[in-house]
């Protein structure tokens, strides 16, 4: 066996130096450059050498003359005296090459360093940040919506976590995005569901954390689950509670995740949220729009007031307490929400009211409430129960959950047609049709945009129409062109056949929304906006959760959009005082208002009012509607 020489060891350990990096080699390199400094300046000093007709130099001003040569090789141009000048060619040519390699290292770990933050690995050392992990569509809205949020804010961050390039990341979000304003978007690239990636966005001191769901379908909420389970079980987290807003696709994994993240973690299901709105959107006009504006920041959303100059009062006397904040329910001292509970329930010490305003700041008690002029109230007649018919246009992975919704709904006896391209019996397999209550259902093999199909259909004769979209096998444009054109052909017939039919579409791609407005649908349905608008509001206020909850619930108190003569007379005016009176006498609570003249003008949100000032007079139509919540 070979015995290592010398030269062996010294190469070994020349290499473990290398081996450490810039910062090794730096200091290898300043310590020869002053080592080869010195030494010239201590035999200068020491034997007295000079030029020619110099005097001689201290140690100090030696070692400055050698370092001059040193740093500047055209300094020596001007030496004389044989041996001062040799010395100096000497220093002269280790600076050549010790301090040129001293430069050139520096060069190189500046570089590196700048490669190294380009990769986004740096720790990011903020507080009160907010954290998004992964990566979709949907991050677009969600940054958008918490720049809205972040507004009021001195400055706001978002770290976004995602195993994609930082540099892409952060191209896609300017392009996307376009203005943060006050809130510094930092990028970094990594692995969510590893726990020292997950130190890097520094979770424990953030506000709230999001969890996309993941693109990959098949495995989404498996990441989803890791992604939890690595932030609740990092040894290095700290005590506190974290607040994580997560999307869940199957219903099945629930349960898991809730298990890993207990009390941590708010759970969004991402396909039935979408699932009931359009059930929901599409039995009413407008509602699309209505749910909307309460979930995004851009005008009036959902707050929490503890409010002890109503303690005693009954919720009912509440309703009038406020001129441009609209009272919608309590959240109990324990903790439990309720929307629209019995008005005569009292406000105690710790309730906090639940009201509708354009911020936290402007919930203000008025002055002189108004009073309702009873004599513009008018009862409500009831309805006879009736048998409905939908046709659904088109499948993906979310339709099963809007048969059921609709099941939930309609009168016993009630019919739906599904046609799209898929067999028959894999359709009824998956909408599970034994465990129906209300609704019979048909279905019919056949392409959504073909005219002969639909005209066959006899589409004047159904009270409701939704087109899903194909989105779980075509990419987003591809879905929402064969949305477009199904549309195209039922307003066509609805024109031939005139009978103006309500229909409500889903579509992937905002920006195709006003491409399809030429269609006249009366709702558009954006269903990854609405649940990244859904997650962003829970991720500002962990107890709006529980509210939404209740709200796109078929049981319990919902948004209903009924007509204005149920509640109060037409064409003369009045103000909101008297519809907020008018609802709470049927058990209700009045929000907003439907305008028709407008309710193919984007411009003024398709005639919808949320929170109006109720001193303000207005006049409205027997086509106009008013927006309650109800539990029916």
């Amino acid at each position: 066996m070979r015995t290592p020489t010398l030269i062996d060891k010294i190469r070994y350990e020349f290499d473990n130096l290398m081996a450490r990096g810039p910062i090794a080699l730096l200091g290898l390199l300043f310590l020869a450059s002053f080592s080869i400094i010195f030494l010239v300046a201590f035999v200068i000093s020491s034997f007295g050498v000079t030029q020619e007709g110099g005097t001689p130099l201290s140690l100090g001003e030696a070692f400055w003359e050698a370092m001059m040569r040193t740093l500047d090789s055209g300094s020596m141009g001007g030496d004389t005296g044989t041996i001062f000048r040799l010395l100096m060619f000497l220093v002269t040519i280790g600076g050549i090459f010790f301090v040129g390699g001293l430069i050139g290292v520096l060069t190189t770990g500046l570089e590196g360093k700048l490669d190294e933050m380009r990769k986004g690995r740096s720790l990011v050392v903020e507080s009160g940040h907010t954290v998004i992990l992964g990566w979709s569509e949907q991050i677009f809205t969600i940054i958008s919506e918490l720049v809205e949020a972040n507004s009021s804010l001195k400055r706001g961050l978002i770290a976004v976590l995602a195993m994609k390039d930082k540099v892409e990341m952060e191209d896609e979000i300017r392009n996307k995005v376009g203005s943060t304003k006050n809130t510094h978007i930092v990028c970094r690239t990594g692995n969510p569901l590893d726990m020292n990636d997950l130190e890097i966005v520094n979770p424990n001191q953030a506000r709230s954390i999001i969890i996309l769901s993941s693109e990959d379908e098949a495995n989404a909420d498996t990441y989803t689950i890791k992604s939890i389970l690595a932030l609740t079980n990092n040894p290095n987290r700290h005590p506190e509670p974290y607040h994580i807003v997560a999307e869940i696709r199957d219903r099945k994994n629930i349960e898991a995740a809730r298990l890993v993240g207990k009390n941590e973690v708010e759970l969004v299901q991402v396909d039935e949220f979408a699932a009931r709105i359009i059930a929901q959107t599409c039995r009413q006009s407008g509602l699309s729009v209505v749910y909307t504006e309460l979930l995004d920041f851009g005008g009036d959303e959902i707050y929490f007031k503890e409010e002890p100059a109503l303690i005693g009062k009954s919720l009912g006397e509440a309703l009038f307490a406020y001129e441009t904040s609209t009272v919608i329910g309590l959240v109990f001292q324990k903790g439990r929400v309720a929307l629209n509970p019995p008005l005569d329930t009292r406000i105690s010490a710790g309730d906090k009211i639940i009201a509708i305003s354009q911020d936290d700041d402007t919930i203000l008690l008025s002055p002189k409430p108004g009073k309702p002029d009873l004599g513009m109230i008018h009862k409500s007649t009831k309805t006879s129960v009736k048998l409905e018919r939908t046709l659904i246009l088109g499948w993906n992975c979310r339709a099963p959950f809007i048969v059921k919704e609709l099941d939930s709904y309609v009168s016993a006896g009630s019919n739906l047609t599904v046609v799209a391209d898929l067999p028959a019996d894999e359709l009824q397999q998956q909408c599970e049709i034994t465990a129906l209550k209300n609704l019979n259902i048909s279905f019919i093999e056949g392409n959504t945009t073909s005219r002969k199909l639909l005209e066959n259909l006899d589409i004047p004769s159904y009270d409701h129409i939704i087109v899903v979209s194909y989105s779980n096998r075509l990419n987003n444009q591809e879905a929402d062109a064969i949305t477009l054109i199904t549309l195209l052909h039922l307003r066509e017939i609805g024109v031939a056949s005139g009978k103006n039919f309500p229909i409500t579409s889903e579509m992937m791609d905002d920006h195709n929304r006003q491409l399809a407005e030429v269609t006249h649908a009366d709702d558009f349905i954006i269903s990854d906006k609405l649940v990244s608008l859904l997650v962003t509001q829970i991720s500002e206020n962990k107890q709006l959760a529980a509210v939404f909850e209740d709200i796109f619930d078929p049981e319990g108190s919902e948004i209903y959009i009924k007509p204005a003569a149920d509640f109060i007379a037409l064409d003369q005016p009045l103000d909101f005082y008297t519809v907020i009176e008018a609802a709470r006498q049927q058990n209700s609570i009045a929000i907003g208002y439907r305008i028709s003249a407008d309710a193919n003008n984007r411009l003024k949100a398709y005639g919808i009012h949320i929170n109006p000032k109720k001193s303000e007079k207005i006049v409205f139509s027997s086509q106009d509607k008013i927006i309650v919540i109800s539990e029916n």
